[in-house]
């Protein structure tokens, strides 16, 4: 494996995990930050946004994924992509705890 595909593996990570927050939010019809907000990351997108926004990740995460060539035979490739997922879940948690503070 080159390097750039335990690159491409650790951002297949961070954009899935990330897409999973705003996919439930949109599709669940909740505002929740994004981007595009204003302040971006701390005010709240519609519902809509939130699923275009979760799409792209989506989309993001599975091109990287292909990139890395990601396959259950090789644990090395696999614990990078594991190590973005938990990269981005930890981040997102501490950042979003105070969402709703005003």
């Amino acid at each position: 494996m080159n390097s750039h595909h335990y690159l491409a593996a650790f951002f297949a990570g961070l954009f899935l995990a990330n897409a999973v927050p705003h996919y439930v939010a949109g599709i669940s019809g909740n505002r929740f930050p994004t981007p595009f907000a204003k302040p971006p990351g701390k005010g709240l997108s519609s519902a809509p946004i939130n699923t275009v926004w979760a799409l792209a990740n989506l989309v993001a995460g599975f091109l990287l994924f292909r990139v890395a060539a990601i396959t259950m035979g090789d644990t090395t490739t696999l614990l990078v992509f594991f190590t973005g997922i938990a990269a981005i879940s930890i981040q997102l948690s501490m950042h979003f705890t105070h969402k709703h503070a005003a």
